[in-house]
């Protein structure tokens, strides 16, 4: 089952158990995919849109808007879990000469192509910045 089939099925669920802010989110986000040139979209289509809400209302928030605890909860559900920094760091370690970039900086395509999905580009640049 993809992931757009899940959140079709996940809407139909939350219809039924009366939960409307649950229901509102899933037709908010549904509403996104129809706006999509495809029909079918890949799962890495979902998560970007999904990715470009929660990063939507974040903004809102921090804004100074009022944004919806549930909304943000309903929506980072069906994102992958996080890479935490301390993983990240360990990686980075292990794997990365720094010898071979001209900068700290340009390292973030690898780190960034080995965690794609899980962390974000200013997670691994902070990274980058305490390493030495």
């Amino acid at each position: 089952m993809s992931l757009q089939e899940k959140i079709r099925s996940d809407l139909k669920d939350s219809m039924k158990a009366k939960d409307e802010a649950r229901t509102s989110t899933l037709r908010i986000l549904l509403g996104e995919f129809a706006r999509q040139p495809q029909k079918v979209l890949q799962d890495q289509d979902v998560l970007a849109i999904v990715r470009k809400l929660v990063k939507s209302e974040n903004e809102t928030i921090a804004a100074g808007g009022t944004g919806s605890a549930t909304y943000l909860e309903v929506l980072e559900g069906y994102l992958p879990q996080q890479a935490s920094e301390d993983d990240i760091r360990e990686w980075v370690t292990a794997n990365i000469d720094f010898s071979q970039f001209k900068s700290k900086m340009q390292a973030m395509k690898p780190i960034m192509a080995h965690f794609a999905g899980t962390t974000g580009g200013n997670t691994v640049k902070k990274i980058l910045e305490e390493i030495e």
